[in-house]
């Protein structure tokens, strides 16, 4: 099975379905995704997701930072247990509601995952492997998180809009990073930065 350009087992692909159906059903209350992209959450949030996984390449200790409606935390989970069984996924969400919907879709996925309730400043240094995080925060605020919580050799993954190069710059003039950026498989001016080396000027 695919998903966007990564091949998935039977097994992952139905979870993605899951979390899929999970989405529409939970939206109208707590308002997960925009009403406009309801209509195709695979491609516009799922398949989205999966690309970050694709472009971090490593990881058995992953944070996902503001994992709100599960994008790409719980699509991360889905590929981990096919394709790194004994890795760990955690979500950091403050929203107690979201908190509930991933601890919820987690379950009727069959995935063992961790939800942390907390603001991500607030937790202590979680030392990931890899640290992700989506429509979150500008790229100078997920670098004082990665400084935060990604291990010394660790990865960061962040899919970035099509003002990415601008956010880049500014970034550049208080942190020191080395970057690579791969073109959105969703949207062609948008990107996913994979960001290592990260250290303030």
């Amino acid at each position: 099975m695919e998903v966007g350009r990564l091949v998935v087992s039977r097994e992952t692909f139905d979870r993605l379905k899951t979390f899929e159906s999970s989405i529409v059903k939970w939206n109208p209350k707590i308002n997960l995704v925009s009403k406009s992209s309801l209509a195709d959450v695979w491609t516009r949030h799922i398949v989205d997701s999966v690309q970050v996984w694709d472009a971090a390449r490593v990881g058995t200790n992953w944070f996902d930072l503001g994992s709100g409606g599960g994008f790409p935390g719980l699509v991360i989970a889905a590929l981990m247990a096919e394709h790194s069984p004994g890795g760990k996924v955690t979500l950091v969400e403050s929203d107690k509601r979201k908190s509930a919907f991933l601890r919820s879709a987690a379950r009727e996925m069959s995935l063992d995952v961790t939800v942390i309730s907390e603001r991500i400043e607030s937790i202590p240094p979680a030392q990931a492997d890899v640290l992700s995080a989506r429509a979150l925060a500008d790229l100078s605020k997920l670098l004082a998180f990665v400084e935060l919580h990604l291990a010394p050799s660790g990865v960061a993954v962040f899919p970035k809009g099509e003002s990415w190069k601008n956010e880049v710059d500014r970034a550049r003039q208080e942190w020191r990073f080395d970057l690579e950026s791969s073109t959105s498989w969703t949207e062609p001016r948008a990107a996913v930065l994979r960001i290592t080396g990260v250290s303030r000027v």
